[in-house]
């Protein structure tokens, strides 16, 4: 059962990539290739294995919160959340387009089943604090979670964040930082050192595991709720490729925002048709 289940999500991954490239090409504006490929497999189980959401009721109380705080992912996020059935898919034909809901940062306002609206980086894991905050106020049972990019771990609100939530001893708060080492500016490493990111983690006290970010079953361990401590939130530093699947775009920076011609496009579906052939 656990292996179909691990073929399903590594379909969906290649699904959501066909998705990325698809509106990448439709797209004439420009779409955030890169950190939306890199997001993939972590949408996947988070939304087809993790999550307890209701697509038809968005805002049930006892839901699960995902905050997307690497809002340049809002592609791969609404790409899973309309194979999840949150709404029509058809309506992904018009991102990032004038009076489209669905634009280049997560939108809460206007797209079901997002939780926070996006933008400047470092936002979203103090958001999701407050909402952990709030399960425990209301003796709730839902479980928050939030996705960052390891750019947005050069932010100092990031870290202030992962204090406090190691202060409050939020349990049900799980972090995922996707570690594909680049940002728009080249790579971390020359920006602004992270490592050891992992002990830094654990010394704010945090219960810190390292993955495979584009391996479903690393993930699927990592992100159960099981895998916890009491009294200490979680993150899992998932390590992924920037632009992930499709060859021309992986491990550059370039793929952080761009458009892809008809050529470019044809090249990435015949990757991503070879990939999907390989689930085994």
């Amino acid at each position: 059962m656990k292996c179909e289940q691990e073929q399903r999500l590594r379909h969906i991954a290649v699904d959501l990539r066909e998705d990325i490239v698809r509106i990448g090409y439709t797209c004439h504006f420009g779409v955030h290739l890169g950190g939306s490929l890199s997001l993939a497999e972590i949408l996947s189980v988070l939304y087809f294995h993790v999550l307890s959401v209701k697509p038809d009721d968005p805002g049930w109380a006892e839901r699960d919160r995902l905050v997307l705080s690497k809002g340049h992912g809002n592609l791969a996020l609404c790409a899973a959340l309309a194979r999840r059935g949150f709404f029509p898919f058809e309506g992904l034909d018009q991102f990032n387009q004038l009076n489209s809901p669905f634009s280049m940062h997560a939108d809460h306002e206007r797209v079901p089943g997002v939780e926070a609206s996006a933008g400047a980086l470092g936002h979203g894991l103090p958001i999701a604090l407050g909402m952990a905050l709030s399960s425990r106020i209301e003796d709730a049972s839902w479980r928050t979670y939030c996705i960052l990019s390891d750019g947005e771990m050069m932010e100092g609100s990031s870290w202030e964040a992962m204090m406090a939530a190691a202060h409050f001893g939020l349990d049900s708060l799980t972090a995922i930082i996707d570690r594909n080492r680049l940002s728009l500016d080249g790579h971390t490493r020359d920006v602004m050192t992270l490592e050891p990111l992992a002990e830094k983690c654990r010394a704010f006290g945090w219960t810190t595991l390292e993955v495979d970010g584009h391996d479903v079953t690393a993930l699927m361990d990592a992100l159960s709720a099981e895998v916890a401590q009491e009294g200490r939130p979680k993150v899992v530093i998932a390590n992924t490729v920037k632009g992930s699947g499709v060859s021309f775009l992986e491990d550059r920076a370039s793929s952080h925002f761009g458009h892809l011609t008809e050529e470019e496009t044809h090249q990435a579906r015949a990757e991503l048709e070879e990939m999907r052939a390989q689930i085994v």
